[in-house]
């Protein structure tokens, strides 16, 4: 899969701000210097705004970077403002679900939590098209064909050279209630069984027997990025869901520290594949 604008935007932020100190300047001083508000550096460092190629210009002569460096920041700014695959599905996701599959194809690590449905990157299209239905009901019945088409390509980034690391920590619950009927269940369990063969993919299942867990507020998303200067993102599942970043991070911190957690009250890898197989078994 190819790196998104989501990706390049990311970089391009990381440099900028190296860039201004190695230059030994604040945000202060660089905007003062730029006769920019300081709110324009922050968003700009932030990655909240995508950035002009001809403002990336300004910037690397204010910060005094070679010449020779200018193309590898202003090819960055260029791709950061490419149009991302998901902008043709605007009509059906929502602002924060578009954000989320931007910040999913520059992660290095995901981790995830569900306690009642499997995870959208791990569905198949039946079980998708059972949950999208009954989720969004009639009135979005014109929708269910481009949200299940979202849903699967999303599921690209599991495939490339590097492919981020994923860990799935599921409810027994998602996997026992049979989606669809038997056979798409018997179907999704058998898929879920063959994602956890791959090397870069864990997928541990919490029993019923464990009773009360730190899961039981519900689902939600970590994402570390590729690039180690990066703010983790945590996303909470709702009606609309919640990005949650740089500005909370013992929030993001309390939620890792709830998923090793869950990680620590699961069957683990092996446990999880015998009761994954017991279940489409009993189907």
């Amino acid at each position: 899969m190819p790196d998104s604008p989501t990706v390049h935007q990311r970089r391009l932020r990381i440099d900028l701000r190296r860039a201004r100190e190695a230059a030994g300047l604040t945000q202060e001083q660089a905007a003062k210097g730029l006769e920019w508000s300081l709110s324009k550096i922050i968003r700009i460092e932030g990655g909240t705004v995508r950035v002009a190629v001809s403002d990336v210009r300004v910037m690397l002569q204010q910060y005094g970077v070679p010449q020779e460096r200018f193309d590898e920041f202003l090819t960055l700014a260029r791709a950061a403002r490419e149009t991302a695959w998901w902008s043709a599905y605007r009509r059906v996701l929502s602002p924060q679900l578009a954000e989320l599959i931007g910040f999913e194809s520059a992660a290095g690590v995901s981790r995830e939590f569900q306690p009642l449905i499997i995870p959208g990157l791990l569905q198949t299209s039946a079980y998708a098209r059972e949950i999208l239905s009954s989720l969004r009901g009639e009135d979005a019945a014109d929708q269910i064909d481009e949200l299940v088409e979202v849903r699967i390509r999303r599921q690209e980034i599991f495939e490339g050279d590097t492919p981020p690391r994923f860990f799935f920590v599921i409810d027994e619950a998602a996997i026992s209630r049979p989606v669809g009927g038997d056979a798409v269940m018997r179907s999704q369990l058998s898929h879920l069984l063959e994602m956890a063969k791959r090397p870069n993919v864990t997928i541990e299942i919490v029993p019923f027997a464990r009773g009360a867990h730190p899961g039981l507020v519900g689902p939600f998303k970590l994402i570390e990025f590729a690039e180690p200067e990066d703010d983790d993102v945590l996303y909470l599942e709702g009606a609309q869901g919640e990005l949650i970043g740089r500005d909370y991070r013992e929030e993001v911190v309390r939620y890792r520290e709830k998923f090793e957690a869950l990680r620590r009250l699961s069957l683990g890898p092996e446990g999880s594949a015998v009761l994954l197989n017991t279940v489409a078994e009993s189907l």
